[in-house]
């Protein structure tokens, strides 16, 4: 399969199935498009001849066949046999954690999924206990993994602190016991954000999420108090601090873009501007009816923003005033393995959520809903038909991924967005498809332009 397209002035082509990309001239752009065809060389000297030489052709059709035998354009699809085997044969471990911490919040942001926390049930803290019970749920699902994973989540993490402490702690002690290493995250609005909260998160968190939507005007009108009062003035200093004293690393400042804001592009640069160097925004998923959702007629402007944001970026980068931005962010030499490219982020497999009374769930966007309820730290999992699901789920199973040259980077995109809005896991949320291919073509030409 192959994925052309023009982008700022470079004329780029994608072989899907080996992941090689070519930066190519106008000739090789158009024999490549007839090719992909199955058009004969002649027709194809036949076809361009009014637009090429004739040596131009034979040059181009020559550098083409190279490619091919190389591996590294026209290549065969050699993991749709994988996919199944994989899916049938292969044991799953659990090797993360979303605990929920605190089914509580001291916002009221206006598209919050978790309802200001509640998750379609009553506010609730975690009690030490329950996280320790789910610590060592990981533990004993996790094999001879030894790489764990644990994000303190909400709600509002740091709405109950100390238990987030002890449980680092515990997680700690069990590490020297079992020979794991548990790499703790946290996600956090700031509010309660101080000098003693930072100390710890920059000596025990792996990495830090600092939820801010962008400008001042954007931030306080979806993320007010319940009091209606913005909340920009008060935690960006705060997020500054801790930015800085992380060394602008192993952190990401997080946004959410509404219909409110198509413009987004300009509240990523105003977080660059602030001295953010790690910066996440990324488009609202809401019910149709909300005022505030992404409808499809918003996609061409999204990707203008997207277009805009990408030729500013290489202009910073070249300046020497880059920075990071996770949606762009794209790994054309490594990357996550076969089985990963095919059936993206673990949910329901290797990644469930833990609500503060103990109960699993396929992921934090599941939580409350109780079809996908598995089981609890109790009793660990009591619904294994739900893994079976979850674990036939990938690129080759869902009928709107097979074709798309994005398959191999989203991995079949969110399974929860794809239940909200279809019912099944096993289908795609389509505006966010349409988002995701652009944002690999620009994060591909970014490469490319960087390269030179």
């Amino acid at each position: 399969m192959i994925h052309q397209f023009r982008n700022n002035g470079y004329n780029i082509v994608l072989d899907v199935n080996s992941g090689s990309v070519h930066v190519v001239d106008d000739v090789v752009y158009d024999a490549v498009a007839l090719m992909e065809k199955n058009m004969p060389e002649d027709e194809i000297l036949s076809s361009l001849k009014d637009t090429y030489s004739e040596e131009d052709l034979r040059e181009a059709l020559e550098e083409c066949r190279t490619l091919k035998e190389a591996g590294v354009l026209f290549s065969e699809d050699v993991y749709e046999t994988a996919a199944s085997e994989l899916a049938g044969k292969r044991q799953t471990v659990v090797k993360a954690l979303c605990l929920h911490i605190a089914h509580d919040c001291n916002l009221a942001c206006k598209y919050c999924f978790a309802e200001e926390g509640e998750y379609h049930g009553r506010r609730a803290l975690m009690n030490y206990e329950v996280g320790k019970k789910a610590l060592d749920f990981l533990i004993a699902s996790s094999g001879n993994r030894k790489n764990l994973e644990v994000d303190f989540f909400g709600g509002e993490p740091l709405m109950n602190w100390q238990v987030v402490k002890d449980l680092v702690k515990y997680g700690r002690e069990q590490e020297k016991l079992h020979d794991k290493n548990f790499r703790f995250t946290l996600t956090t609005n700031g509010v309660l954000l101080n000098d003693e909260v930072m100390e710890f998160c920059n000596r025990e968190m792996g990495n830090v999420v600092l939820s801010l939507d962008g400008r001042k005007e954007v931030h306080d009108r979806m993320r007010p108090f319940r009091s209606g009062k913005g909340s920009y003035d008060l935690i960006v200093p705060k997020f500054l601090k801790f930015a800085d004293s992380r060394g602008q690393d192993r952190y990401y400042v997080r946004g959410t873009f509404t219909r409110n804001n198509l413009d987004f592009s300009e509240d990523v640069l105003h977080f660059a501007d602030l001295g953010f160097k790690q910066v996440s925004v990324e488009p609202v998923v809401a019910a149709p009816e909300e005022p505030y959702s992404i409808r499809e007629e918003d996609i061409p402007k999204i990707c203008e923003e997207y277009d805009k944001l990408a030729k500013e970026m290489i202009r910073r980068e070249k300046e020497g005033r880059g920075f990071n931005f996770f949606h762009f962010m794209i790994d054309l030499s490594g990357g996550p393995c076969v089985y990963k490219r095919m059936s993206g982020c673990g949910s329901g497999t290797e990644y469930l959520a833990v609500t503060p009374w103990g109960d699993l769930y396929p992921c934090h966007q599941f939580v409350g809903q109780e079809e996908f309820l598995m089981g609890n730290v109790d009793e660990g999992i009591t619904r294994p038909e739900i893994i079976e699901q979850f674990k036939n789920c990938n690129v080759y199973t869902k009928e709107k991924c097979r074709n798309c040259f994005a398959k191999f980077y989203c991995s079949g995109g969110c399974a929860a967005n794809s239940y909200h809005f279809h019912g099944t896991i096993h289908d795609a949320y389509d505006i966010g498809c349409e988002l995701q291919r652009k944002r690999v073509e620009c994060a591909i030409m970014i490469k490319a332009a960087l390269a030179e």
